[in-house]
């Protein structure tokens, strides 16, 4: 496949980051009819790491100012929810209610289009969060800065991984509107996160891999046989697992 011209990667990018953040960026071209949406998935990485950059930013920032890590880490995580709108969170809080709290496909999907959050996407915020906050709490503490910008870029890879698996579970949403992308544009997607994992983690980019693999395709095993497919709420409970699996492999190595 030859590699697209320099101005539609750019565009790409900024694509994703509309998609993915609440950023203000520079207006996409979407009118290219030939160019779907999805095709720019390669840049979730990279949309990861602008979001990245500019928590840990923050986060190192306060902890310089004599901040304790505990609330570098806070002001860290407030700023990954807010840059993106926490868009993941609310996926992850649709699918433990819509997984957990229906009988059947349809049903299933009516619950995680409803706006309402209930007990499972409580307990689901409530306990990936904590353990989002715990370990960066670690990494911060250890000065470990380029860790803290490797778990959002391999997460947001993971997501087009199980975009490119599985079928779109409901026609209409923004996952559907969005596309599949390819196989090419997977492979791009992870590429990217495996050059980040390595150059910011060495040889614990084999755990980071081991991690990032077994959280997707759980997300992407429990999804096919509830749903039958994913959704944009699929897509956020991939990255908040993912991005939680990452953070563990990182502590432990």
């Amino acid at each position: 496949m030859p590699l697209p011209s320099p101005q539609i990667l750019w565009n790409d990018l900024k694509m994703a980051l509309s998609l993915l953040t609440r950023l203000p960026v520079p207006q996409a071209d979407w009118s290219d009819a030939d160019r779907s949406a999805a095709q720019a998935a390669w840049a979730y990485p990279v949309a990861g790491l602008v979001v990245a950059v500019l928590a840990s930013v923050l986060a190192m920032s306060a902890l310089w100012l004599g901040i304790p890590a505990p609330v570098a880490a806070l002001i860290l995580l407030a700023s990954l929810v807010m840059s993106t709108g926490a868009m993941h969170e609310d996926g992850l809080a649709d699918c433990a209610d819509g997984f957990w709290g229906g009988w059947d496909k349809p049903r299933r999907l009516e619950i995680m289009k409803d706006s309402a959050i209930g007990t499972y996407g409580v307990l689901a915020l409530i306990l990936v969060t904590g353990v989002r906050w715990t370990l960066y709490t670690s990494l911060i503490a250890n000065g470990a800065v380029w860790a803290l910008l490797l778990a959002p870029i391999v997460s947001r890879a993971a997501m087009v991984h199980v975009m490119h698996a599985l079928p779109h579970a409901r026609e209409g949403g923004l996952s559907s509107k969005t596309g599949r992308p390819s196989r090419d544009v997977m492979l791009a997607a992870l590429a990217i996160a495996a050059v980040a994992a390595l150059l910011f983690s060495g040889l614990a980019a084999l755990w980071v891999a081991a991690a990032a693999g077994l959280a997707s395709l759980a997300v992407r095993s429990i999804a096919r046989s509830k749903i039958e497919g994913q959704t944009g709420d699929v897509l956020g409970a991939t990255q908040q697992m993912t991005e939680a699996a990452v953070l563990v492999a990182l502590v432990a190595s």
